[in-house]
């Protein structure tokens, strides 16, 4: 008889597998190899107890591919204020692949200690403008409502390397003891620390500790899938259906980034996403 079952972490060829309250390392059927699927984190399985073996992978809500995880309801896109400086083209890419993927995007500001005057006036234009358009904005002092926020979810996090993700965890659970790093001054980033990429219970939520990563192809979209991934555009009606928003005549997006009623940062990550498509 087969349980259920879900991967809490894959370290080379061994799968954790969460069945009932106890956690299995199991190994995968060779047939896997044959339809060329790797089970990832997150995936909901049905597992033999007695061989120890995952023998079936049920079907995904969802897939992202960098970090590979499954099944995720929200995606923590941990970004620094400084050290690394934030990074709005970047925050632009997650969110529109978060959104593309059907995933929850939030937005989780770090390092507002090492901010000067400016940095923090000019963190409070971001958030504003991120919060108008329906994307949740915490920062890391937020601890208490980030939990609740999170009660029920299978949550991943990422960002841009350095940026305090590992911190972070440890923030919302210290029995986690997740190694942290030190930003290097010659390159100006931070080092990676997370090798494994593990499924974390807290409290009452999973989370997801994934390695960090700097840049991301985004290239692999349609130009209608990032378009529809910039949400504020969803709800303008251009002079054309087809309306790419790229200088066409009667364009309502490129007329409201004129008039600054959309943040141009925003539309400058539209036009680059469209460009990195084509």
């Amino acid at each position: 008889m087969l349980s259920n079952g879900i991967i809490t972490k894959v370290n080379s060829d061994t799968f954790t597998v969460k069945v009932d309250n106890s956690y299995l390392d199991c190994k995968v059927r060779g047939k896997f190899r044959n339809i060329k699927l790797k089970p990832v984190v997150g995936d909901k399985v049905l597992v033999d107890k007695t061989n120890k073996t995952i023998e079936k992978v049920l079907d995904r809500d969802n897939y992202l591919l960098r970090p590979p995880v499954a099944n995720i309801d929200i995606a923590i896109i941990v970004t620094s204020l400084v050290e690394p400086n934030i990074n709005i083209t970047l925050l632009d890419k997650l969110i529109s692949i978060i959104t593309i993927n059907k995933i929850e995007p939030v937005i989780l500001f770090t390092k507002l200690d090492l901010g000067k005057k400016s940095d923090i006036k000019n963190l409070k234009d971001i958030t504003k403008y991120y919060q108008k358009i329906g994307i949740k904005v915490f920062n890391n002092k937020n601890l208490r409502k980030i939990k609740k926020y999170l009660k029920g979810k299978i949550v991943t996090v990422c960002g841009q390397t350095g940026a305090g993700k590992s911190t972070f965890l440890n923030k919302l659970d210290k029995r986690l003891n997740l190694q942290t790093n030190e930003i290097s001054k010659s390159l100006g980033r931070g080092k990676h620390t997370t090798r494994i990429v593990e499924l974390f219970e807290i409290d009452n939520f999973y989370i997801v500790d994934t390695p960090g990563f700097s840049s991301i192809d985004i290239n692999i979209y349609t130009i209608e899938e990032i378009k529809k991934s910039f949400i504020e555009f969803n709800n303008i009606t251009c002079k054309f259906n087809n309306c790419n928003h790229l200088n066409e005549k009667g364009c309502k997006v490129v007329e409201l980034v004129h008039n600054n009623l959309i943040r141009k940062s925003r539309y400058d990550s539209y036009i680059r996403f469209i460009k990195e498509t084509k």
